[in-house]
């Protein structure tokens, strides 16, 4: 009897048919209409980079960490489900290490405030004006009260009978208007987007470049944004996005698969 391995072990596993992880990146971003400097702006990874993961080359990462991370920003920007992607990497370099402090470096972007400690002393303040002023109102109230005995007398004369409050009915509430936001401040731009008919990748920055938002937009949902002056959008499939601009529908046709790029200020919705 021969050893050796049968002809099983020689048939290819159905991992080892999977296209690359930079294969699957780079064909998603093609898709989305997106370019590598898009995606480099969007998700803050740096074009080099960017290039070598779609060449499925992981060293300038700077380590396993870095690389999932990296991996899950740019499959966001491109609309995509970053798992199958870590997971994959992890089966081809050795899977995933035991969970090291090293992790939420990559998060590092994301600046937490700090928890701020109470202000006993704002505290003790409010506290004592309270009273004080409680006190005064108190003293106050008395002193009325005992010398308004002597101006009854000729009040009961007069022929007038005090009103008491009215109750004003409640005025009706209008009815939610679909082309129309109900109080948008006047002095601000204000920008609603809605996924309608299908998921979009969408970038939003204010006039001074501050990234408001970045990311995936799924359909159903909404995101508003405000700027004092002007608000800067990227769509990606711009033609699933129901867009309000200062209360207003726009009512440009956007195609499906699109990438629309626009500015709007205060003014009417008019791509500025």
């Amino acid at each position: 009897m021969s050893i050796g391995n049968s002809p099983e072990d020689d048939r290819p596993s159905a991992e080892d048919n999977r296209p690359s992880i930079g294969h699957v990146l780079q064909q998603a971003r093609v898709g989305a209409g997106l370019t590598v400097d898009e995606v480099s702006t969007s998700t803050r990874v740096r074009i080099p980079i960017v290039h070598a993961i779609e060449e499925d080359d992981f060293s300038r990462c700077g380590g396993d960490v870095y690389a999932r991370g990296h991996i899950r920003m740019l499959a966001r920007a491109v609309g995509i489900d970053p798992d199958p992607l870590v997971a994959q990497y992890d089966d081809e370099h050795g899977g995933r290490p035991a969970p090291t402090p090293a992790a939420p470096l990559f998060e590092a972007e994301r600046i937490r405030p700090e928890r701020r400690r109470p202000n006993w002393t704002a505290a003790m303040v409010a506290a004592i004006v309270v009273v004080v002023g409680f006190a005064g109102f108190t003293l106050f109230s008395d002193s009325d009260s005992s010398g308004g005995s002597v101006a009854e007398g000729p009040a009961e004369t007069g022929s007038t009978p005090t009103k008491g409050p009215t109750t004003r009915p409640a005025d009706p509430k209008p009815e939610p208007s679909e082309s129309a936001i109900a109080a948008v401040p006047k002095d601000k731009v204000t920008v609603k987007l809605s996924a309608t008919s299908d998921k979009s990748w969408i970038s939003a920055k204010s006039h001074n470049g501050k990234l408001l938002f970045d990311g995936l937009l799924l359909k159903g949902e909404s995101k508003t944004f405000q700027d004092d002056e002007r608000v800067d959008l990227i769509l990606g499939n711009a033609g699933a996005i129901e867009l309000f601009v200062n209360g207003k529908k726009v009512e440009d046709e956007f195609k499906m698969g699109g990438v629309e790029r626009l500015s709007y200020t205060k003014g009417d919705p008019e791509v500025g």
